[in-house]
């Protein structure tokens, strides 16, 4: 009688392992493979896009684009080829959103920090008083590593350009003053192929850590490419 009493307790442990097993399997083969969206223009809040390009529905990618850093250096599209970056907009004077924004950023820095393949690029919606040693105060102030992060400053009209036409992330400011722009709390991922990947809250922990494991996901999906 213990002897099948033990036969019994041993079939029924490998029962409960084996369907453990087979529910791991089924679940994971019906679990959604994550994705994430590409976006254009006509998917986003039409407040925060140019209306030249509102009605755009696909193939949208950041367009080409040349601005100075903190370190006066000058800053194109080739420097990001081939990176996965996070955009923002900013100014260095703010005291409200953007020292909670740079100080998020500074944690996305350091979850890549030996990465080479991410990057992050923050742009001044104030470049007539962000000048280059503006800038440069600001990126010490908050650990910015040079060929990690890039803080830049140039045309008031090309910034406004890449604000509203390609990263789709800020809203007009005072109709009266041309190329006026209220920057938002938004940080932008776009991915290698310059296409809008995703948009985040720039303040909210929360947010920052999904936009971590997004782009810990881009560069998974690049490097199985």
């Amino acid at each position: 009688m213990l002897q099948l009493f033990k036969k019994y307790r041993l079939f029924l442990g490998v029962f409960f392992v084996l369907s453990a097993v087979i529910l791991t399997l089924f679940y994971n083969a019906l679990k959604p493979a994550k994705s994430l969206p590409i976006f254009n223009p006509a998917d986003v809040n039409p407040e925060l896009v140019d209306s030249t390009v509102q009605y755009k529905s696909k193939y949208h990618t950041i367009a080409d684009f040349s601005f100075v850093n903190q370190n006066g250096v000058t800053i194109t599209q080739k420097d990001y080829e081939g990176k996965i970056y996070v955009a923002d907009f900013f100014f260095t004077t703010c005291g409200s959103i953007c020292p909670k924004m740079s100080v998020n950023l500074e944690e996305v820095q350091k979850a890549f920090a030996n990465n080479p393949k991410v990057k992050l690029l923050s742009h001044t919606v104030f470049p007539e008083t962000d000048s280059v040693p503006v800038l440069k105060a600001y990126a010490k102030k908050h650990n910015v590593i040079d060929a990690k992060w890039n803080l830049v400053t140039g045309d008031k009209k090309e910034i406004y350009a890449m604000a509203r036409k390609s990263y789709l992330a800020v809203k007009l400011g005072k109709p009266s003053e041309l190329y006026d722009m209220v920057h938002t709390e938004n940080f932008v991922l776009v991915d290698a192929k310059r296409r809008v990947r995703g948009f985040y809250d720039g303040t909210n922990k929360e947010d920052i850590k999904k936009l971590i494991e997004d782009i810990t996901f881009l560069c998974e999906q690049e490097a199985a490419e």
